[in-house]
């Protein structure tokens, strides 16, 4: 079993941990429809960027 030889400080301990918190993931609103969806994503009536970029099957 792989053990340290040295042991790791609370700095490097704490700057190991550094990026386990959580984050929202950022949100656009689509301009047309008023829709939240993710940013780069299209919403899911199929605009992007005030653009209908995808047919819904009863078009």
């Amino acid at each position: 079993m792989a053990v340290p030889q040295n042991r790791k400080t609370p700095s490097k301990r704490g700057m190991h941990r550094a990026h386990d918190f959580l984050t929202n993931p950022p949100l656009a609103i689509e301009p047309t429809t008023g829709e939240v969806h993710l940013r780069h994503h299209v919403s899911p009536t199929g605009f992007y960027r005030g653009k209908k970029v995808v047919r819904s099957k009863s078009e």
